[in-house]
């Protein structure tokens, strides 16, 4: 969905992802090292469900979306839920970010264009602490699922494989494939994507 869409159905009053986090942030708590005042971020926040959650278990919480009426509502949820969380309003082309322990996107990596992957990938895993991790979400061209329908003309597949590609240095937690029901937009369709949890070797 491109970012004008967005902007468009974050404007209204109820959470358009709800506001329960997504099961892929509830294994962050798993797989991420102890520390004391551990820092995260969240690429791609949306309206914020996943980052008001990992605040809500003591993360500072940095809250990074492209589309100003989510973070708008992200801060809005985590003052109704009683935390803090920091918003930046930037582009994951481009995104650069201080040291965090935690790295984390659902369902926003594909907007990252195909030419500026292997940069970005890098970029992150320099600002990501040792022994910290990366807990992440690619949907993944599947030649059984067709395009959804509300599939923006910025947004970009990875191919199978692809994610795992570019963390062959890091150690590999958990992986997983999955196809799964979605109606977003209105209309029934299917998506296909990959997880990923990797973690960046000490030095």
């Amino acid at each position: 969905m491109d970012h004008d869409e967005l902007q468009k159905r974050y404007g209204h009053d109820d959470y358009y992802w709800g506001t329960e986090p997504n099961g892929l942030a509830e294994t962050v708590l798993e797989f991420a090292p102890e520390r004391t005042a551990p820092a995260a971020i969240d690429i791609g926040s949306g309206e914020g469900r996943d980052a008001v959650y990992l605040a809500e278990h003591g993360y500072g919480v940095l809250a990074v979306d492209p589309v100003p009426n989510g973070l708008e509502k992200a801060e809005r949820l985590a003052k109704e839920r009683g935390v803090h969380i920091q918003t930046r309003c930037a582009d994951v082309n481009d995104l650069d970010f201080p040291s965090m322990d935690v790295v984390y996107s659902c369902g926003a990596l594909q907007y990252l264009r195909p030419e500026n992957r292997e940069k970005q990938f890098a970029r992150f895993k320099t600002a990501t602490t040792d022994g910290g991790v990366h807990v992440l979400f690619a949907f993944v061209d599947h030649p059984e699922i067709p395009t959804a329908p509300d599939w923006g003309d910025n947004e970009h597949f990875y191919q199978p494989g692809e994610l795992r590609d570019y963390y062959d240095d890091w150690n590999i937690l958990r992986e997983g494939e999955l196809v799964f029901d979605d109606d977003s937009g209105g209309e029934p369709h299917q998506h296909a994507a990959e997880t990923i949890i990797a973690e960046k070797p000490d030095e």
